[in-house]
């Protein structure tokens, strides 16, 4: 008996073999290109220039010359620089002077913009004006808020029968001055980001705490602080990143008060924060080598003291 067609097995077709599912950047390559522009921004004018100072920084250079190789003896020298130490003082007294002032009227600011009940907005643009506007123009502002002569503050101090004070020429002074000004042009703007915070609190807890007997200044210290924790140390890392790179607010403030260099920072440098001392060394001395061995160095200055009050806000979360 032979076999029919129909008691023959089937045949299998041979396919021919097809590449596999694409992945990487292959599968993905139209979504990497809408993010491109901004890695390569970030390549030209952020990376390279960042590698190339650290390369200037091991040369003497004035800008326009030949390099000469320099090696680290920039940084010895900056290690031993009284003028740059002198400048990094200052930087960490005027922070301290208008950061931790800041920061308390922030919160106070915040609390208050949290329980209003009407105007909610006219306040909040209110408290947020001074953070866009220019710094140049505050800066003439307070210059003329702090003359010896006819600045509002020493009005006020002679009205109360109190000597008045050459703000823009006392090492304190200056200090106090340009403080203030960072203080005032801040506030507001950490008031917003605060508020934010104090919005995400659930209302629950609160009426907890009023039903247990708690007061509003321990209702503050039990439940807002603690909560408010994240937010506290973001505006504290960021306050301490712009605090110790000021620039605009004692270069604009001071820039009439010494014969010596605009980036002097007043008379003694007593104002001359460590970017005005960045600057002073690149443009006025053209050194460029040298200048971008103190960038570098207030990079450092800035990471060490961000740390630090990161460790101290965490340990005091901790307890």
């Amino acid at each position: 008996m032979t076999a029919t067609a129909l008691d023959k097995p089937p045949t299998t077709v041979e396919r021919p073999a097809t590449a596999g599912p694409r992945t990487g950047i292959r599968r993905y390559w139209h979504l990497y290109a809408a993010i491109s522009p901004f890695y390569l921004l970030f390549l030209c004018f952020g990376l390279i220039p960042v590698g190339f100072s650290l390369y200037v920084s091991l040369h003497r250079w004035d800008g326009l010359g030949p390099m000469e190789w320099a090696g680290l003896s920039q940084y010895r020298y900056l290690l031993s620089d009284t003028d740059f130490w002198t400048a990094v003082g200052n930087t960490i007294v005027i922070w301290a002077l208008a950061t931790l002032p800041m920061i308390f009227l922030a919160m106070v600011t915040a609390v208050m913009l949290n329980s209003a009940v009407r105007f909610k907005n006219l306040y909040r643009f209110a408290y947020f004006l001074p953070n866009v506007t220019s710094v140049v123009a505050v800066a003439i502002i307070f210059g003329s808020v702090f003359s010896t002569n006819f600045g509002l503050v020493n009005a006020f101090l002679r009205a109360v029968g109190m000597d008045q004070i050459a703000w823009l020429n006392t090492p304190w002074g200056i200090k106090v001055a340009v403080a203030t000004l960072m203080t005032w042009q801040w506030t507001g703007y950490n008031a917003i980001i605060f508020l934010a915070g104090l919005q995400t609190i659930p209302g629950e807890l609160y009426e907890a705490a009023r039903m247990d007997g708690a007061g509003p200044v321990q209702t503050f210290f039990r439940i807002t602080l603690p909560m408010m924790r994240p937010v506290l140390l973001f505006v504290l890392v960021v306050s301490t990143v712009t605090g110790l790179q000021s620039f605009s607010e004692p270069q604009v403030l001071l820039q009439t008060t010494s014969n010596d260099s605009t980036f002097a920072g007043g008379p003694g440098h007593a104002g001359q924060t460590m970017v005005l001392y960045f600057f002073q060394q690149t443009f006025d001395n053209n050194d460029f080598g040298y200048g971008a061995a103190v960038a570098w160095g207030i990079f450092l200055v800035v990471i060490i003291f961000s740390i630090v009050n990161w460790r101290l806000v965490q340990r005091r979360g901790e307890d």
